[in-house]
């Protein structure tokens, strides 16, 4: 028996870009109208929400539904915090505010089986069907078909971004223009240089050390960002759609 495949892994692996649409919204109807729209990925937070995760598990079901990945940005925490998520059958996580290459390896060794990382092993939820699949395929196969994103949102990790982008073990290296410019004092600023300079040097810190690059953007700049060597782009939001 298998785990459920990663559709946003299945199309980076292949050379191919993948966008996602954020929700801030609990109720899965919005994410089900999301789903329809054919996006391979969906991101939805826990970070910066009132979200549980009954309201999680329902957003994933959902998207189950329509075969798309539901990507959970987390809070940080306790490992609990980063693999409940994953264990209700989310496609990846996002772990916010990376701060170091010891930040981030310790991200990967609570959210990696083994040999990667020393992740907790249940087995007795949605992710490994409820215990149908044998332990040792479910390590493995969720090693390979579930993603980790690191976020860059500060200038000390920007300072960092080599150590950092070269850890073993996660699959996505994510720029958050948002949080970076409101951390250098020009917040919102998204063409600011070193703003603009930040996009640059994730993208080509994740290109050198074979990892994916993602980032934030609109339909707008979304080929912009591609043709900088992001892979993963997220495109919108629920409720930028409706202040817009």
């Amino acid at each position: 028996m298998h785990m459920r495949r990663s559709r946003t892994l299945e199309l980076l692996r292949a050379g191919k870009s993948v966008l996602s649409v954020k929700l801030n919204s609990k109720d899965p109807r919005i994410l089900e109208i999301a789903a329809m729209m054919d996006f391979p990925c969906i991101w939805v937070d826990v970070e910066h929400t009132a979200n549980d995760y009954y309201v999680t598990e329902n957003q994933i079901n959902t998207g189950k539904i329509y075969d798309t990945d539901v990507l959970v940005r987390v809070p940080r925490g306790s490992y609990s915090d980063y693999i409940r998520p994953l264990e209700l059958d989310a496609s990846g996580i996002m772990v916010p505010h990376v701060m170091s290459a010891e930040d981030a390896a310790s991200v990967i060794r609570m959210t990696r089986f083994y040999p990667i990382g020393r992740r907790p092993v249940d087995g007795g939820n949605a992710d490994a069907k409820f215990g149908c699949i044998s332990q040792a395929e479910y390590n493995r196969q969720a090693n390979e078909q579930r993603f980790i994103i690191l976020q860059i949102e500060d200038p000390e990790a920007m300072e960092r971004i080599d150590e950092i982008a070269q850890v073993p073990g996660y699959d996505i290296l994510f720029y958050g223009p948002g949080d970076y410019s409101h951390s250098i004092g020009h917040s919102g600023d998204m063409n600011h240089p070193d703003v603009v300079k930040g996009f640059e040097r994730v993208a080509s810190a994740a290109r050198k050390y074979g990892k994916f690059a993602g980032t934030v953007g609109s339909m707008e700049n979304a080929q912009s960002r591609l043709d900088m060597g992001y892979q993963f782009v997220n495109i919108g939001a629920d409720v930028a759609g409706l202040c817009g």
